[in-house]
């Protein structure tokens, strides 16, 4: 069975006059309107391809929320061959003013979900409408990213003699670190909390030196401060989850259980896929994370009121 062609996009929404407006995009060569996507690069992740596919096609930089029903159809491949297409989508806000069309795209217009649906021109399209509609009447469409990663790969204790705590990455985490700030910042990642162990604070700073962000260091989020007392590992998660702002907790195997088995309490039962959301969380927590997988908790509101409605995992 021959690998489906990956590709990646957004639907971009914004509010106008209190009007639920969302952005179409025009292909002169095809003469079609549909969402802006486009195929990942060679060894690209798919959240980084659809940032920058809609970039290059709407000028329009975004960042990501909530994902939408992937899609799937054939198309005939550069040998004239046909071939299966899986495209993910997410549904996308801007993050400044759009530039000018530089692409294949001649037009990108904002409509109404009515108009949206019939100037859409492939039945397919209109399935990430519906959920994109969906979540906005039950008022889960605005939402907030917290990145639960797990620090990338490090020397191994048997080959370090110091302290455990300054245990550093090895080239392979510090690729895997490098390969994080694209994702991060897909998401817009603006907070970065993290266990103050050098495995973890390496993992985790390439993206805030690209952001010029400080990192915050947690003893409670390690591994030596989680064994002297469990309970502050979930205080911090507590903390970030009623500044709702999008935020990075990056810690270690033994403690990411029980951050995990918090953000499942957090899931909101009455929102579409809860179970399949529920049992992401339960895998995560049972078998513990990758390292340097990042785990995308998308949520609404804040503190108390928090509720994750979607859940997606970045393998390295």
């Amino acid at each position: 069975m021959r690998t489906p062609i990956p590709a990646a996009g957004t639907v971009p929404w914004r509010r106008r006059r209190g009007q639920l407006e969302v952005g179409l995009v025009h292909r002169p060569k095809y003469d079609d309107w549909s969402w802006a996507k486009g195929k990942l690069d060679p060894g690209e992740e798919w959240a980084v391809a659809a940032v920058r596919e809609t970039l290059e096609e709407t000028a329009l930089p975004v960042g990501l929320g909530r994902p939408l029903p992937t899609a799937e159809y054939t198309v005939l491949d550069g040998s004239g061959r046909p071939a299966t297409k899986e495209v993910r989508y997410w549904a996308a806000e801007a993050t400044a003013p759009a530039g000018k069309l530089t692409n294949e795209i001649d037009e990108v217009v904002w409509l109404d979900v009515v108009s949206a649906s019939d100037r859409l021109d492939y039945a397919r399209d209109r399935e990430q409408l519906r959920a994109l509609v969906r979540a906005d009447k039950a008022g889960t469409l605005t939402t907030w990213p917290l990145v639960v990663v797990r620090h990338a790969h490090a020397v191994g204790r048997s080959a370090w003699d110091d302290d455990d705590r300054l245990r550093p990455l090895d080239q392979a985490g510090r690729e895997r670190a490098d390969a994080l700030v694209p994702l991060l910042a897909a998401y817009g990642i603006s907070r970065l909390v993290s266990s103050p162990s050098v495995r973890c604070t390496d993992t985790v700073r390439p993206y805030a030196a690209h952001r010029s962000l400080p990192v915050r260091t947690k003893d409670g989020l390690s591994e030596e401060g989680y064994a002297a007392d469990a309970a502050r590992a979930a205080r911090h998660l507590e903390r970030l989850l009623e500044r709702g702002v999008p935020a990075v907790l990056c810690s270690h195997g033994p403690v990411l259980p029980d951050v995990l088995g918090r953000l499942r309490h957090l899931v909101d039962r009455c929102e579409p896929g809860a179970g399949v959301t529920t049992e992401q969380l339960w895998m995560a927590q049972k078998d513990k994370m990758s390292k340097g997988e990042a785990l995308v908790a998308h949520l609404v509101g804040t503190g108390a009121q928090a509720r994750v409605v979607a859940v997606e995992r970045h393998h390295p």
